[in-house]
């Protein structure tokens, strides 16, 4: 990608994002259903990475549905190396659905509050997922690009391919790997597998081995066993 049509793509999209968000924001005022849930994790991690410095974190999500469009927010506890202290990541999106595929494309915006002065800890995210049920698996294709990353990251890539499967009707085994690509940032695969079981209606339970083959990146890129425990409403 040259850097002309790069520096175009950045310009552009976060005013793509607004724009979205005023043609979204009827549906939305409209709400059929609004979600959430809360909880504690013995750690943050996100794209595989460690977040938190090996430290517990708290969370929580609000989603706001109206047809097929949603708008949400999650936050989490954090510990960066670049000061941040949480992560705040906001998104409003559709969910069609065609020939047998569910679709989620969402405009995400990333913050990460505390970050030390002259650090870039706010942009933008595109996100996709193509999801599928092939016989008892449940698969999901996602795809993250953003023109201009955190901190000295230019653009960089998510592409994340993840498979599930029922154990019993409250019991489900997931596993996902992924390759992260960047200009100007962290390189690596990561993959993740693990369990997730529903104590109650609202409440599970997930326990989950997160690894990457970038351990030479440094601690937060080293293999962690999390569990994490959430109550849903």
């Amino acid at each position: 990608m040259s850097a002309r049509f790069r520096d175009q793509l950045r310009r552009r999209l976060p005013l793509f994002a607004g724009l979205l968000a005023v043609c979204l924001s009827p549906t939305l005022a409209n709400a059929q259903s609004v979600s959430g849930q809360v909880g504690v994790a013995s750690q943050y991690v996100g794209k595989g990475a460690g977040k938190s410095d090996g430290n517990p974190s708290v969370f929580g999500s609000v989603e706001i549905e109206g047809g097929a469009f949603y708008a949400s927010a999650f936050a989490s506890s954090a510990d960066l190396s670049s000061g941040a202290h949480a992560e705040i990541v906001t998104a409003i999106g559709y969910r069609p659905e065609f020939a047998g595929f569910e679709f989620d494309v969402s405009v995400v915006n990333r913050d990460l509050p505390g970050s030390k002065p002259g650090y870039d800890g706010n942009y933008w995210e595109y996100q996709a997922d193509a999801s599928r049920k092939l016989g008892p698996v449940s698969t999901r294709l996602r795809v993250n690009y953003t023109a201009d990353g955190a901190g000295g990251t230019q653009e960089a890539w998510w592409v994340e391919l993840q498979g599930g499967v029922a154990i019993d009707r409250k019991t489900k085994f997931t596993a996902a790997v992924a390759e992260r690509s960047a200009d100007g940032g962290a390189e690596y695969v990561a993959w993740n597998a693990g369990v997730k079981r529903k104590l109650t209606d609202n409440i599970a339970l997930d326990v989950r081995w997160y690894d990457t083959d970038g351990h030479s990146l440094g601690e937060p890129y080293e293999g962690r066993l999390v569990g994490s425990i959430a109550l849903s409403f």
